[in-house]
């Protein structure tokens, strides 16, 4: 699991699951199996069943909706497009982030 939230709006926990590549469909079963661990041992009262983001470069739309009908948890497949240039010029410079790290 690459990043855990906690949504309040949604009263839930979130799972983000960060992939530098083509949309695989053996993502969903592995974020599956963290929904399913989480849901088991970490949800408490009150809370709504944890979501799955899979976060990728690049997924064909079609085939994702067919894949995920196999699927009863709450799970979506997104796609990021940030190169490293763009990346870099919303981070803070090297100084700036150890300041911040070091807080």
């Amino acid at each position: 699991m690459d990043l855990l939230f906690f949504n309040r709006i949604l009263s839930s926990l979130v799972v983000v699951e960060l992939k530098k590549g083509t949309f695989k469909p053996a993502y969903l079963g592995q974020l599956s199996h963290y929904l399913h661990v989480l849901d088991d041992d970490e949800r408490i009262e009150g809370e709504n069943p944890p979501v799955g983001i899979i976060l990728c470069k690049d997924a064909d739309r079609t085939f994702v909706e067919y894949v995920l009908q196999d699927y009863q948890r709450p799970m979506g497949v997104a796609t990021y497009q940030a190169g490293q240039k763009r990346l870099m010029e919303l981070l803070p410079d090297e100084e700036e982030m150890k300041k911040l790290m070091s807080k």
